[in-house]
């Protein structure tokens, strides 16, 4: 007994100890940023744009960022990228801006918010270069408005058009003895496709032919005004292939020549007056940002930026989702706040859970029924549920490449029964005290009745989610279920059926919310706040560990398969309003 003591307070004692080290470590951290001077960047700078960074809508802390000499490797949040690009604009001390082209995580209406931001900044008369030694086509599509753009001589350059591959699983879960009972309204609605088929339906081919084209219109388009080429030109390069080295980039005017790294350094000596050989003041984009004011202001009026990123879930939420009782409480904060004059709703989700979706609806209704104005800005997505939490905002932004809609609605029950009975000899019995006490169950096939019992719930949600979009944009309901139907559409399509008012970026949301809240003077207060340290910790590193570990061990495009997969362990019924599909796009 007096040695199960001894260790039971050793034990408590070194928990004690680490967790006050961890306190001392996180009010260390805590105080170093608090007390940072601003930054001095020097003279003849040139700030360094790497398009591989992920841009994420809420910005990416890192608590040991700072302690581990990591900053440079986190990228800013989309909105504090555009501040920085507009600031640099006028300021004097930078002279230019050198993008990095190669890889671009980046969606596609992210990637238009910067290739707009960047065309603003040519107007100071400021260059700008792009060089990479491989440049892709979805990097291209920001870096092709530069002055100059090269290439590695032994580099590559990628002009081969796009592609989407979706993976399906049907023949493997045949194999497994596995039995996906798949429940779904709008003939687009394709989320569960991949479980139910083992090709593309016809439907969901015809949806995905027009939105892909819509962005590879966008490409050919964008390209040809900015380097004065002709779009059917652009279009026979990638159709036969013409692209295959540097060289012939360079040969069809797609790039302004093949150099080496140490010769592109050299020419922007040139440009900004340096000998040849001196070091050119790169500037990082971390540091440019300490260096400069991004606060907006001390008015006690504010218009609150909620950033609504991930997927739509019940309840609390992980870091990455929105959670419904994380925004109802945020929201609802904001509606009784006397000094928030309006509310912008950044919007990059693919959906996810109806219920969530309704609650998040019920409390964005009750604000702007209290006369605050709701204004959406649409990001890369905002689809599905996405589209639920938009539809009765007061006006709709959207970006041209935005994907939107997929107003339809599905539920997914796996029958595993099979699959453990024959292959792992594992079987199940109950007792139940009435008929459909289990209902729903993943260790027995539904019933009939069951099925027409789940059938008729996926419906009603369905026509909930059509009436709220009817309300909300002023249409009939048989108008909206002739584009709904779960059919997903670019931005400027949705702009045309009237599923959104305006094509305009994130800043054009907020002018917008300005002008109808009437307010003089405001400050922009982004939302959700960002976490404290510990919070980070806890809740984010051992979420970070585990996928980096899975990603590095399988590849990123075998992550996004394994994701899809795992997702069908944690179906049980649960109806869904979410993006139909999971896209490789290439």
């Amino acid at each position: 007994m007096k040695s199960f003591f001894k260790s039971f307070f050793a034990s408590l004692l070194a928990i004690i100890v680490f967790f006050i080290v961890l306190l001392l470590l996180g009010l260390g951290i805590a105080g170093a940023f608090m007390s940072e001077e601003k930054t001095v960047i020097g003279e003849k700078g040139v700030l360094v744009i790497d398009l591989s960074k992920n841009f994420n809508e809420l910005k990416q802390e890192d608590p040991f960022a700072e302690l581990s000499m990591k900053e440079d490797e986190i990228a800013p949040d989309l909105s504090t990228l555009l501040k920085i690009i507009a600031t640099a604009k006028s300021d004097s001390s930078i002279k230019g801006i050198y993008l990095i082209a190669s890889e671009n995580p980046n969606g596609y209406a992210t990637n238009n918010e910067i290739r707009n931001a960047l065309l603003d900044f040519k107007k100071s008369n400021k260059f700008i270069f792009s060089y990479a030694d491989f440049i892709s086509e979805k990097a291209y599509y920001v870096a092709n408005i530069s002055d100059r753009i090269y290439c590695n001589p032994k580099g590559m350059f990628q002009w081969q058009g796009m592609s989407v591959e979706y993976v399906y699983f049907k023949n493997l879960l045949d194999k497994l003895q596995i039995n996906t009972q798949v429940f779904y309204a709008g003939k687009f609605k394709s989320a569960t496709e991949p479980f139910r088929e083992s090709k593309m339906t016809e439907a969901n081919r015809a949806q995905t032919t027009v939105w892909l084209n819509d962005l590879y219109d966008g490409l050919i388009d964008g390209t040809a005004s900015a380097r004065g080429l002709n779009s059917d030109s652009l279009k026979k390069m990638a159709n036969d292939f013409l692209i295959m080295k540097p060289e012939d980039a360079v040969k069809n005017k797609l790039i302004d020549g093949i150099k080496y790294d140490d010769e592109v350094k050299d020419e922007i000596r040139k440009k900004i007056g340096i000998e040849k050989g001196g070091a050119i003041n790169f500037i990082r984009l971390h540091k440019y940002q300490k260096s400069i004011n991004t606060l907006s202001g001390f008015s006690k009026d504010k218009i609150a930026l909620v950033i609504a990123e991930g997927e739509i879930v019940y309840g609390k939420g992980k870091s990455g989702q929105i959670g419904s009782d994380e925004y109802l409480s945020l929201l609802r904060k904001l509606r009784y706040d006397k000094n928030t004059k309006a509310i912008v709703l950044r919007i990059n989700s693919p959906g996810g859970s109806s219920l969530a979706s309704e609650i998040i609806w019920r409390e964005l209704d009750l604000i702007r029924k209290e006369g605050k104005p709701v204004v959406v800005s649409m990001g890369d997505v905002a689809a599905s549920g996405g589209y639920y939490i938009a539809c009765n905002a007061n006006k709709i932004f959207a970006d041209p490449k935005t994907i939107t809609g997929s107003i339809g609605v599905f539920a997914i029950i796996p029958n595993v029964s099979g699959f453990m009975e024959n292959k792992l000899g594992v079987t199940f019995d109950r007792v139940k005290t009435s008929e459909h006490a289990d209902a729903p169950s993943l260790t027995r096939p539904m019933t009939e009745f069951e099925s027409k019992i789940m059938q008729s719930q996926v419906d009603q949600i369905y026509l909930d989610f059509k009436t709220r979009v009817a309300d909300g944009r002023k249409k009939s309901l048989e108008y909206i279920d002739s584009i709904a139907q779960g059919r997903v559409w670019t931005g400027s399509r949705a702009l045309q059926l009237g599923l959104v008012d305006q094509l305009g970026s994130m800043e054009d949301a907020i002018s917008h919310a300005v002008k109808t809240s009437a307010v003089k003077d405001y400050r922009l207060k982004v939302y959700p706040e960002p976490k404290s340290i510990l919070e980070q910790i806890f809740d984010q590193y051992p979420t970070e560990f585990t996928e980096a570990s899975i990603k590095k061990n399988i590849g990123k495009e075998n992550y996004q398969l394994y994701k899809q997969i795992e997702s069908l362990k944690n179906e049980k019924g649960e109806i869904k309003t979410k993006l139909p599909f999971d896209l490789i796009l290439h």
